[in-house]
């Protein structure tokens, strides 16, 4: 490999909306996401709704479900 091209490998931590807190290792120090494996109703078997402006109480409004 030639040098001086490629990002610096370092150890990274992923830091989830629920708290979960993951170490692993990336070419970014730190990252933010909003759902993981503990947290994504895949795996959870439960349904989270991720409201993005209000979306989930506009339609729950309008269709009365």
């Amino acid at each position: 490999m030639k040098d001086g091209i490629h990002p610096k490998y370092q150890d990274a931590t992923i830091i989830c909306a629920c708290g979960e807190v993951i170490h692993t290792r990336s070419t970014k120090p730190s990252a933010r996401v909003e759902v993981c494996s503990k947290c994504h109703p895949f795996f959870t078997g439960k349904q989270k709704f991720v409201d993005s402006a209000g979306r989930v109480d506009k339609y729950m409004k309008k269709y009365g479900k």
